[in-house]
């Protein structure tokens, strides 16, 4: 494995990086692959204390950084992170292998150890190798792709950052759960939309949006969530016998809810069934899936949930039921913030002749009083 070594000059010591060089915007630079034990050495991060106009980065969000840690540590055959981008504060001499052709872009990167490191992109990865490498040394071998720029000033690097972030786009959540192979969510979600007879063909798997004429009724990302409120804490292990259970559970709640039989029958189409209705939107199935997991865990006996189901046969979920206006529905337009879901939460349980919890209970209150 080809790791940066260090070497003495006339002009004192030097770090030197095997490397590749490259030409952007007329400028060069260089790629490398560092070992992981030599990030937090000597890449810096832009001291948060100062002021935003004389950093070159974002503050540091220190919330990020155990889950970020966490996920190389429990990975350790199967984590990916992408190269970090860095300006060097000094002299940078690039020697290749060869004076013309292609040698003479791949080389040694020559840097003095008394020049400063800055990160441009990717300091929460930095701060996260950090973190790993203090619960598991053996990671500091592996390396991660680093790409070099030279320091033309505070400018220059606020304006890196600028571009660097500028079209960054996070994917929608639907296509994070179709490509996400860690999370049992994940792969119970993408089951049922690929073979539940209820889901299959009827599940939009890559946008978190539905258009006003797609023929799909729900999102990956809304079936997801909704079934991991409903299979929350409950006590069984196995993959397999969880998917039975949010099959099951899916199962008896469309045969209480007829427009999506009909959608699926072609009876009726999936958009004017979004459009009338509340059941098919994301805080629907939601507050339906946290319905589903108190039912479950207060059951006794297997399938005793299902009785208790019932009341959803003649509940009135046309969008011009007065009563969502201001828990599912604000202004006109279906909202699913944390509040708008307890409230439609607790409304389903009142349907159901349940107990509210202590916060439904709270959120239920304010709300009674401002409809007043």
């Amino acid at each position: 494995m080809s790791q940066p070594s260090t070497s003495g000059t006339t002009a004192g010591f030097e770090y030197t990086f095997p490397a590749i060089r490259g030409v952007q915007a007329q400028r060069e630079f260089y790629v490398s692959m560092c070992p992981l034990r030599l990030i937090p050495k000597i890449f810096l991060f832009d001291e948060e204390e100062l002021a935003p106009e004389v950093r070159a980065q974002r503050v540091l969000n220190k919330g990020r950084i155990p889950a970020l840690a966490s996920y190389i540590l429990d990975n350790p055959t199967d984590y990916v992170f992408s190269a970090l981008t860095a300006s060097v504060d000094g002299e940078v001499r690039f020697v290749g292998i060869a004076d013309e052709g292609p040698g003479m872009r791949i080389g040694q990167l020559h840097i003095p150890m008394a020049a400063r490191f800055l990160i441009n992109d990717g300091q929460h990865r930095r701060a996260a190798i950090e973190t790993a490498l203090a619960e598991n040394p053996e990671l500091g071998d592996e390396t991660i792709a680093v790409v070099f720029f030279h320091d033309a000033g505070l400018a220059r690097s606020q304006q890196m950052f600028a571009d660097l972030n500028r079209h960054a786009v996070r994917p929608a959540r639907s296509i994070g759960v179709l490509y996400d192979h860690r999370d049992e969510r994940a792969q119970i979600a993408r089951l049922l939309a690929l073979k539940s007879p209820i889901f299959r063909n009827f599940v939009e798997m890559e946008s978190s949006t539905l258009s006003a004429r797609s023929r799909k009724l729900f999102t990956l990302s809304a079936l997801y969530y909704a079934t991991g409120a409903l299979l929350q804490g409950l006590a069984v292990d196995d993959i397999d016998e969880l998917a039975k259970l949010a099959e099951q559970y899916w199962t008896a709640v469309d045969s209480l809810i007829p427009e999506w039989e009909l959608a699926r029958k072609r009876k009726i189409t999936a958009a004017d069934v979004r459009r009338q209705y509340l059941h098919s939107h994301g805080i629907a199935l939601h507050a339906l899936g946290r319905l589903g997991n108190t039912l479950l865990l207060e059951s006794t006996e297997p399938d005793s949930w299902r009785p208790r189901l019932e009341p959803l046969a003649t509940m009135d979920w046309s969008r011009s039921n007065p009563d969502w206006e201001g828990r599912a529905i604000v202004g006109g337009r279906v909202s699913k913030n944390h509040t708008n879901v307890v409230l439609t939460v607790s409304y389903l349980r009142q349907k159901l002749g349940m107990e509210l919890s202590p916060e439904e209970a709270n959120i239920e209150a304010i709300h009674l009083r401002g409809d007043r």
